[in-house]
């Protein structure tokens, strides 16, 4: 990990500590993960079963302990409401039926360039994203890879820049190889039936190939680039202007679920079995603990703020593979507030 990414790091802790409610953030009621039914009024928030989203569930889950409690400073609830592909939870967002939703963060920007009301307010994680190839393959580099056919989540996921990323250390263009966009849920069957050689994503569906024997990691964000952000939570401006105490509860429960993840790999794994059900990913619970476990760094969420340097080179980098015309200025994508006014909150987790 290099010396940025460590400072950045110790800032966090710092920051974290001298907030007096920091300790609240992390404490956790260890007895059991069945999530509690929804109550009529909820915000839907819409994502995908990924791992770069599971801060949700656990928010979802703890703010409705938290109601049942009758701890909760505003009595609406956060609901998680599924999509299996990007294009359908555009098309939600865009409409208005989902106000709030964990987004590409280059979507975000193109969304907020089109006239899209919309903002980022929190990430939703740092890393947790993999090239996957077959067991059996011969494929030891990207270079193996030119002339095959690549499937990554969408042109605008940060899965697909990653390619571009590898490809251009590599010494090799995007015209090397061949796209295919497809929806993470399908890729592992897709390359298990030869339909593509590799596929890029966030977890868990790296992991699905590699539990099953079939699929190897070839290359992790964790290992090549360390600061890696994808997914971002992003909220229209409508809600925003209407309820800045709701967004403000969901950034503290979102973020306090972050660092309440980063505070012992036993609430990684209490987290795991938590989103494999089926109100949340509806997947294997082992799946989603080797992705905690195998390396415990696979992916990370302590450090959820929005960062203007880190934002500014995703745009370079969407600029550089055209999904993005032109530079979007920052402060039309990205409301910073709500993290300022970040205060933590307890997690806690109840059967």
């Amino acid at each position: 990990m290099d010396s940025s990414m460590v400072g950045r790091g110790r800032a966090w802790v710092k920051w974290a500590a001298g907030t007096a409610a920091a300790a609240a953030a992390v404490a956790l009621l260890l007895s059991g993960v069945m999530a509690p039914a929804p109550a009529a009024e909820s915000l839907k928030v819409g994502a995908l079963p990924v791992t770069c989203n599971l801060t949700l569930p656990i928010a979802c889950h703890a703010i409705a302990h938290a109601s049942k409690a009758g701890t909760l400073v505003v009595g609406e609830l956060a609901e998680y409401m599924k999509f299996t592909g990007w294009p359908e939870l555009k098309e939600a967002f865009m409409s208005g039926r989902v106000k709030a939703a964990y987004f590409l963060a280059p979507l975000a920007m193109d969304l907020a360039d089109k006239g899209i009301p919309v903002k980022i307010v929190a990430l939703g994680h740092r890393s947790g994203a993999v090239i996957m190839v077959k067991t059996d393959s011969p494929i030891k580099s990207m270079k193996d890879l030119k002339g095959k056919r690549i499937a990554i989540p969408s042109r605008f996921a940060v899965d697909h820049l990653f390619v571009r990323r590898m490809l251009k250390k590599n010494g090799m263009t995007p015209a090397d190889v061949q796209f295919v966009e497809m929806n993470p849920p399908d890729m592992p069957a897709a390359m298990y039936a030869g339909a593509v050689s590799a596929y890029a994503t966030g977890e868990p569906f790296g992991a699905v190939a590699q539990l099953a024997g079939y699929g190897r990691p070839l290359y992790m964000t964790r290992d090549e680039w360390p600061d890696y952000i994808c997914c971002v939570l992003t909220i229209r401006q409508e809600l925003i202007q209407s309820d800045r105490a709701l967004v403000q509860q969901l950034v503290n429960y979102v973020m306090s679920a972050g660092l309440w993840l980063q505070a012992s790999p036993g609430n990684r794994l209490v987290a795991a079995d938590l989103a494999a059900g089926k109100r949340y990913f509806n997947q294997k619970a082992e799946v989603l603990r080797l992705v905690m476990t195998r390396p415990p760094d696979r992916v990370t969420y302590g450090d959820l703020r929005v960062a203007r340097t880190e934002l500014d080179v995703l745009m370079r980098l969407a600029l550089e593979a055209g999904i993005i015309s032109h530079p979007v200025p920052y402060e039309k994508y990205v409301d910073e507030s709500f993290i300022r006014n970040f205060k933590p909150v307890e997690i806690k987790i109840d059967q």
